[in-house]
């Protein structure tokens, strides 16, 4: 029989929930704030492991507030995906290739709202 707390959750699935709760909160938040609006499942020493890594990574900024520190998303969520994006297309030699099969894969709806992006004066 499996304990509950055997189980691992996906990969990301914590960074996503916390940001998500930083994103509706709309102002810093510290650890304990973060951790009430996730339900209090998770430990506030594990929250405040997740925004410590998530400010390594320069997802989230932090302020000093008290003994501790308040967090606050960097960028919102779209932003968020578009700098992964990035990060994906940077760690290939061959961006060429790379943004060639990209665009090949785009459903007609996308590369159209694509086109629209890059070529502005067409529209």
């Amino acid at each position: 029989m499996t304990d509950a707390r055997d189980e691992r959750r996906p990969a990301g699935e914590l960074e996503a929930s916390v940001m998500a709760a930083l994103w509706a909160a709309g102002a810093p938040r510290t650890p304990g704030e973060v951790q009430l609006s996730l339900g209090g499942g998770l430990a506030r020493t594990t929250v405040t492991t997740i925004l410590t890594r998530l400010h390594d990574k320069g997802v989230v900024a932090r302020q000093r507030q008290g003994r501790g520190y308040a967090y606050v998303p960097v960028q919102d969520a779209q932003g968020l995906t578009a700098r992964r994006m990035h990060s994906e297309l940077d760690r290939d030699s061959d961006r060429e290739t790379v943004l060639a099969r990209f665009v090949a894969q785009l459903s007609p709806d996308d590369e159209r709202i694509l086109r629209d992006l890059l070529e502005p004066g067409d529209r």
